[in-house]
Parts: C-alpha cells; sequence; structure tokens
C-alpha cells in the first residue's frame, strides 16, 4: 500500500467528514513531507489528547515506509 493512501485510509477512519479529508505529498531534500488537510471540527479527532493520535499515525506511516525501503517521511496534519 502506497504511503498516501496508507494515510489516508487511517485518517478517513478517525474523521466525521470523511469527504473532507485530502492528503498530498511532496518531496524536499530527499524527505517525502505527507500535508493531511480535515475540516477545523475533526481536527482534535486527528491529533487526539496531547498528540498521541497524531503520534501514532506518523509512526505506522514511518514503519510502513522504512519496512518498504521508500525512505524517510514526515507528517503534517492541518485544517482546511
Amino acid at each position: 500500500m502506497e504511503l498516501v493512501e496508507l494515510t489516508e485510509y487511517i485518517v478517513k477512519n478517525l474523521v466525521k467528514d470523511q469527504d473532507s479529508v485530502e492528503v498530498n505529498i511532496a518531496e524536499s531534500n530527499n524527505v517525502k513531507i505527507i500535508q493531511v488537510l480535515v475540516s477545523s471540527e475533526d481536527i482534535s479527532s486527528v491529533i487526539g489528547k496531547s498528540g498521541i493520535i497524531a503520534n501514532a499515525v506518523r509512526t505506522i506511516v514511518q514503519a510502513s515506509s522504512y519496512h518498504n525501503k521508500l525512505g524517510k517521511v514526515r507528517v503534517n496534519f492541518d485544517t482546511k
């Protein structure tokens, strides 16, 4: 599973408004940056208390990247 698809699958299962989820990828200095945009009502569901859920999503995506030898990856969360 590609990193963007994996990230989108996880985040869409965390939010109420699945249609508002956008996941984009860019590359800078050999680091893949995945930008996740969700509605302002759903951002707390994605970040979680003290960032626990966001860190868990980052860990899963980074582990997948390492396992598939895709290089370094960062995941950023923001509202639309």
